[in-house]
Formats: C-alpha cells, structure tokens, sequence
C-alpha cells in the first residue's frame, strides 16, 4: 500500500510540473519546471536574465552556441535559463542581485559559474568542472587535436601516472578551470614534444608559444608557472578577457588607454610590450580602445576623458583598488618602464580623484561632498553624518535618490544629522574606500569610527538608523571589517550585477 501511495505523489508531482521547453538548445525555466530540471539532469548551468539587460543579450549567442557544442558531442550538460523580471521567486531564492547572475547545477547543488562569456570558454568551464581534472591523452594525434582545439593547454608527462608528481599536476588541474590540462605516459607523445623526460609544458597560441616548467614539482610553483603563462604578455580588456585578467593571480595592473583605430596603434602596442617584459609574471600589462562603448565605464573609473587619450594608469587590486598616475604624459618604453618600477617599489603615492566644490553644494537638503571638503563636513565631531557614495550611471544608486532625498528632507532641519552624498567616480578618499555601488557610510558625531549601514534599503530602515544612534542596521566598523562586495562594482555598467574584483 505504501509503495502504492509513494507511486500516485511522484505522479501527481509530474502532472503539476510544467513542461521543460527549450530555446534554440537551451532549458527555459521557470518556477513550475525548475526542481524538475536540475533534479532530473545531472549538471545544469542556469543563467538568471533581464530582457532589457544588454550584458544577457550579449551573451544570448554565445550561450546558445555552447548548447550546441554540447549537444553535439552527446554531453549529458544542460544549458537553462530564467527570465528573473518573471520568476521573481526564483531570483530571491538564489539570491540573484544582477544580471546576468550564472550558477551551476550538480545533483540540484549550485556554485557560481566563474568562467568567461564566450561559447567555447562556457563548454571548456563545464567540462572541466564535470570531467577528469586532466584529458588521457593516448596518442601523439590526440595530444595535437587537443592542443589545436585550445588557445593555451598545460600537458604534464608522466611515466607513471599513479606517481606523486601526476597526482601533484592532477590536483593543480582541478583547482583552475580556466586552462584545459592534458596528460600522458606514453613514448609517442613524448618524442612528439621532444620530452625525454618526466615534467610539465605549456603551449599556447601566442608570445613565444611554448614554455617549458623548469621550476619544482610543487602546487605553489606549479600554479605559479600555469598563472605566469596563460595570458599574452599584453593583453586586450574585452569582455571575454576580463574574467582570465581579474580572476588571476596577478593583481597589480597597467593599462594602456589608446584608439586601436589610430594610425599608430601597433607602435604604441610595440612599446608598451617592450616596456611589458621585464615584469612578466609580475605585472599584468593590458590595453584598452577607449571607442569601445563598454570601456567608457572603466575611463570615467580613471577619471580620463576622451582628451586624455592615450594614457597609462597602474592600479593595485589586492585589499583596496589603489590607483596610480605617472608624473609626466610620456608614453615610450623607458618612461613606462620606470613608471611601473616606481609604483612596485612603492616611491609613487596613489593618485586620488577630486571633482572642484560646488557653489551651491548646501542648497539641497542632502548636500553634496567633494574630496576637499569631506573631512570638514563628514567627520564634524558635533554631527551624525549619513553618506551615499554612489556612480552617477549605477541603477541601484538611480533607485536609491528619492529614498535619500526624503530622507534629507526629513532632517533638513536637524543641528545634529546631516544626510550627505558623493559621486565616488569623480571623488577619492585616502582612507575611505568605495568598492561598490552605492556604498553608505556612518560617521558619528564625537567619534573617529565609520560605520558601514548594512541594513534595508527604504526609507523607513535609514530613518530607524539614524534614529537608534547608528546600531539599527549597522556593520562593522572598517577598522576590523573584511571587505566585501554588495551591490554593484565600480567598473560595471547599470545593468551588471556581482562579479570578481574588477576594475
């Protein structure tokens, strides 16, 4: 009787599912059909989208070309996606705060997807996030077919491939999954690579094409020498890229803005590479064509207008994004070289942003902060100060403004809370640090603590805050708090929700 009432539920939980629909290869999901299809598959990589958003439309072709791949090839990976202005639900549920949001599916469990946004670089993160660690490769022909098939490949040669060195290379394999791995014992591959003994090579499609792991057969030097190598010793910042150059472990940047349509691009490029190669493996040298809509975000980070172009910047992600600028506007290899050797060896202060005062900066109930006079308005030890910093093209911080402007009026009036805001893309502070988009800050009165507010976004949670004397929705004050992202970051357009460290 049991098994005949467990029979007639999952029968009636089938009737009430809706049908799984595809479009052009991928899952259209939706809250009736979504348990469903990432129990019933066992890997499913579901991107949550906005209609509107112009990162999902960008990336609708090349999703749906990885669907293709896969399906092609007999893989048993499904490609799915949520439209999350309609299955809301959804959305809350994994928590999604931007768009595109992509998450991994194993037997109904999920991860972030932290691949790129290509087709082929979502098929190669699935299969390495779903295969071996490392491809058998059997045959000289395999392993050519293999390295063909990828921009960049890391083969380890291995006698005995139960030995502790394969299982070293296997184990540095499995924890990046943005460089395909090979492996072989066999003697075909090794005369085909001129191998004449056990060790590990890299082969990529760019710069000097091969290189050859000279270092120890550990997990620190190998990722090390996998990391040194994978990227060109300059790269392009494009969408596709950004992931391999922020989720590296290179986190001290140069960038190089220029017009790639200008007559002298390719002499400039020429000695900003030759400038590149004495810091390889140290500094991460990349450029950009500021004509590019998407790299406008990124200049107006810098504080550059398009007068500005050509021009370097150098900036240090780890910790805090410090920003700096070279002391003159040339542009040849020894005056970039020196540059960056300054930066590294800390004799170059960072370069802080300040946009000039406003005359009428105090009009307003809320009132508007510049870097020269934050100090004088924000920590007046005789006033709670409530501060926005936000982007001016952000569309949290668009959302935002009429909460905080009745706010401000609320306590125009007030001789002891001022509400106050900062476009944080035009103004820098030495020790307040902005790393998403918008960020709200509590400086008490009588005290040298700032607050973070991590608390509700309405009107009725800031007043309840300022109310409770800045407890009601606080974090932790900066001084012992470990940074965090929230929101969106500096270098993303409106429609861009979470992503790695970016600029």
């Amino acid at each position: 009787m049991m098994k005949i009432a467990c029979l007639l539920l999952a029968l009636v939980a089938t009737a009430l599912s809706e049908e799984i629909t595809e479009d052009n290869g991928v899952l259209i999901l939706t809250n009736g059909n979504f348990k469903q299809a990432t129990t019933d598959n066992e890997f499913v990589l579901v991107e949550f989208y906005a209609p509107w958003c112009g990162h999902c439309k960008a990336l609708a072709p090349e999703y749906e070309k990885a669907a293709a791949t896969l399906k092609e090839s007999g893989s048993k990976i499904k490609l799915g996606k949520v439209d999350a202005t309609v299955e809301s639900d959804l959305a809350q549920q994994y928590k999604v705060q931007g768009y595109p949001t992509i998450k991994f599916f194993r037997s109904g469990n999920d991860i972030e997807y932290s691949g790129g946004r290509t087709g082929p670089e979502i098929v190669n993160w699935l299969e390495v996030k779903t295969g071996p660690p490392s491809k058998d490769l059997a045959t000289a022909d395999e392993a050519k077919e293999f390295q063909e098939k990828h921009d960049v490949v890391v083969i380890g040669f291995f006698k005995d491939p139960a030995s502790a060195d394969a299982k070293l290379f296997n184990e540095v394999a499995s924890s990046m999954d943005d460089v395909r791995y090979g492996i072989t014992s066999q003697d075909s591959v090794y005369t085909h690579y001129k191998m004449d003994q056990d060790g590990v090579i890299l082969l990529k499609k760019f710069d000097e094409g091969r290189k050859d792991h000279d270092g120890k057969m550990d997990k620190e030097e190998l990722t090390k020498f996998v990391n040194e190598n994978k990227l060109p010793l300059v790269v392009e910042f494009t969408q596709e890229s950004a992931p391999k150059i922020f989720g590296g472990a290179i986190q001290q940047h140069v960038l190089y803005f220029l017009r790639t349509k200008d007559a002298d691009k390719e002499e400039r490029l020429a000695a900003f590479k030759e400038a590149a190669t004495p810091f390889k493996g140290k500094v991460l040298f990349i450029y950009l064509d500021t004509s590019e809509e998407d790299n406008k975000r990124i200049m107006e980070f810098f504080s550059l207008e398009e007068k500005d172009v050509p021009a370097i910047r150098f900036i240090h992600l780890k910790d805090e994004m410090t920003k700096y600028k070279p002391p003159t506007p040339d542009l040849d290899a020894a005056s970039v070289k020196a540059f960056v050797q300054d930066v590294v060896d800390g004799k170059v202060s960072p370069h802080l942003a300040s946009q000039t005062l406003p005359e009428d900066w105090d009009k307003e109930p809320v009132k508007v902060l510049v870097a020269d006079n934050f100090n004088e308005i924000a920590k007046d030890p005789k006033k709670d100060v409530f501060v926005e910093f936000y982007a001016p093209w952000c569309g949290h911080c668009k959302q935002l403004a009429p909460i905080w402007d009745k706010l401000g009026e609320k306590y125009k009036d007030s001789e002891t809370v001022v509400i106050a805001k900062m476009d944080s893309t035009a103004n820098e502070l030495p020790d307040v640090k902005v790393q998403s988009f918008p960020t709200i800050k509590f400086f008490p009165k009588g005290s040298d603590k700032v607050v973070d507010y991590n608390g509700g976004r309405n009107f009725e949670d800031f007043d309840k805050f300022l109310e409770s004397g800045g407890k009601e929705g606080a974090g932790t004050p900066d001084e012992d708090k470990t940074k965090t992202k929230e929101e969106e970051e500096p270098e993303e357009p409106e429609d861009a929700g979470k992503t790695k460290d970016e600029l």
